[in-house]
């Protein structure tokens, strides 16, 4: 287990939506931009994690000292 100070858990949180949005971003709306068919799967995926990095971002911010 990871032992994070509060000013790296601080970082983290401010920083792990702005991954989030860039994963939705490259999975989910990248498949309006790409020359290939519609991928539910993928959207599917990259929804997932863009709710998944959100959940890890809550997590963090509310962990103990």
């Amino acid at each position: 287990m990871i032992e994070l100070k509060r000013d790296q858990r601080a970082m983290l949180v401010d920083k792990l939506p702005d991954i989030a949005n860039i994963a939705a971003g490259g999975m989910v709306f990248g498949q309006f931009l790409a020359a290939r068919p519609l991928s539910v799967a993928v959207m599917l995926f990259g929804a997932g994690i863009w709710a998944f990095l959100l959940w890890c971002s809550f997590a963090l911010a509310g962990g103990a000292e």
